[in-house]
C-alpha cells in the first residue's frame, strides 16, 4: 500500500511544471500584488523575488498555462516577456510600484 501511495503522489507531481518569469516591480506591495494575480485555478505555488524579478511558477499545466498567468498579472499592472500591462493600470499603481 505505501508503494502504491507512493508511486500515485510521484505521478501527480512529475505533472506539474515549474517555470521562471520575468516580471517587472520593485517592491513588497509589488511582490504581494504579483503573487495574488497569479495564483489562479491550476497555480500550486507562486514565489516573486524583488531583488532577481523573477516569478518562479508550479503549475498544473493540463489546468493552465504560463499565457494565462502572464496574462493575470499584466492586467494587475506588471510586465512579463509576452504581455504588457496597459497605460492605465500601470499609472493607477503606487508610486513605489511605478518600474518604467
Amino acid at each position: 500500500i505505501a508503494i502504491m501511495a507512493l508511486t500515485i503522489s510521484t505521478v501527480a507531481f512529475a505533472a506539474n511544471k515549474t517555470e521562471t518569469i520575468k516580471v517587472s516591480g520593485n517592491c513588497e506591495s509589488c511582490k504581494t500584488r504579483i503573487e495574488k494575480a497569479a495564483k489562479i485555478p491550476g497555480v500550486i505555488t507562486s514565489e516573486w523575488n524583488q531583488k532577481t524579478k523573477v516569478l518562479t511558477l508550479v503549475y498544473d499545466p493540463t489546468k493552465v498555462k504560463s499565457d494565462d498567468v502572464q496574462r493575470k498579472i499584466a492586467a494587475v499592472g506588471h510586465d512579463t516577456p509576452k504581455f504588457k500591462a496597459t497605460t492605465a493600470v500601470y499609472n493607477s499603481l503606487p508610486g513605489c510600484c511605478k518600474y518604467r
